[in-house]
C-alpha cells in the first residue's frame, strides 16, 4: 500500500504537471491571440502582409527567409514594442503599452515561425 506521504507527494506532483501544462497551453493560445487582435490586420493570419491594411503600409512578408535575416530577434521585438516610423511618419503601432516582454518574445518566436 502507498503510505499517505507518498500519495500526498503523487498528488502535489500531478497537480503541479497539470498547472504547468495548462500554463503552456495558455500561453500558446495567447500569442496567436495576440498575432490576430495586434498583427493580422496588416500582416494576414500567415504573415504575408496580403492584407489591404499591409498593402498600404508596404508591410514585408515574414515569410521570405531572406528578408528574416534581415533582421535579429532583439529588432523584430524593438519593433513590436516600440513600433516604426519612416521619415517620422509612424508605419507601425507600438504594442509595448500593451503586450508584456514574455508576450513580444512569444510574438517574434511566431514570426520566425512564418519563414518559408
Amino acid at each position: 500500500l502507498i503510505g499517505m506521504g507518498c500519495l500526498m507527494k503523487r498528488i502535489a506532483l500531478l497537480t503541479l504537471t497539470l498547472l504547468v501544462a495548462a500554463t503552456v497551453s495558455m500561453r500558446a493560445a495567447d500569442v496567436t491571440d495576440n498575432w490576430k487582435k495586434n498583427c493580422a490586420a496588416c500582416h494576414g493570419n500567415d504573415g504575408k502582409g496580403k492584407t489591404k491594411a499591409g498593402r498600404k503600409a508596404k508591410v514585408k512578408d515574414l515569410t521570405d527567409a531572406e528578408y528574416q535575416k534581415t533582421f535579429t530577434d532583439e529588432k523584430a521585438a524593438h519593433q513590436i514594442k516600440d513600433g516604426m516610423k519612416v521619415d517620422d511618419k509612424e508605419v507601425m503601432k507600438a504594442y509595448g503599452d500593451k503586450l508584456s516582454a514574455d508576450e513580444i518574445k512569444d510574438l517574434v518566436a511566431l514570426i520566425r515561425k512564418f519563414k518559408s
